[in-house]
């Protein structure tokens, strides 16, 4: 949720300073998502690279190596989010973060399932951990439409 909110966020003071100044890229809502896309994963990405420790616990016991799991994931949001920016690489890195996203769902499962705090010192309540979950395929619909439509 919180992560959504960011894309909002930023996407709306994005479309506000296009609005202010006139400029016609930052009037368009697919440039303005894609820029907010492209923000949050970065990011995210460097969250995950400076501090893979305080993410680890997300990673379900089943899996080897979590810290690794957590750098590699903060790499890939890095160099997909960066990769929107360009237009040789943009079909590319959107279905990459939508691959993503799918590939790290079971962390968000085991988040929910085991009532875990969410990242960033957010609420651990069940409300919140399980509407983590239906956030997912809003994040794939934002990156759809803004780097696929």
């Amino acid at each position: 949720m919180a992560f959504f909110l960011g894309l909002l966020s930023i996407g709306s003071i994005l479309y506000g300073i296009g609005w202010l100044t006139q400029a016609p890229y930052l009037l368009n809502p697919h440039h303005d998502a894609l820029l907010a896309t492209t923000v949050m994963f970065v990011m995210i990405g460097l969250t995950h690279l400076r501090k893979p420790e305080q993410l680890t616990y997300m990673i379900p016991k089943f899996l080897p190596n979590a810290r690794l799991l957590v750098l590699l994931s903060g790499v890939a949001e890095l160099v997909l989010g960066i990769g929107l920016l360009i237009s040789e690489t943009r079909f590319w890195s959107a279905w990459g973060l939508i691959i993503l996203l799918i590939v790290i769902f079971p962390a968000n499962i085991n988040v929910a399932v085991n009532n875990l705090p969410p990242p960033g010192g957010l609420p651990a309540k069940p409300w919140y951990v399980w509407s983590r979950l239906l956030f997912q395929p809003v994040y794939i619909i934002w990156i759809w439409y803004a780097a696929l439509a």
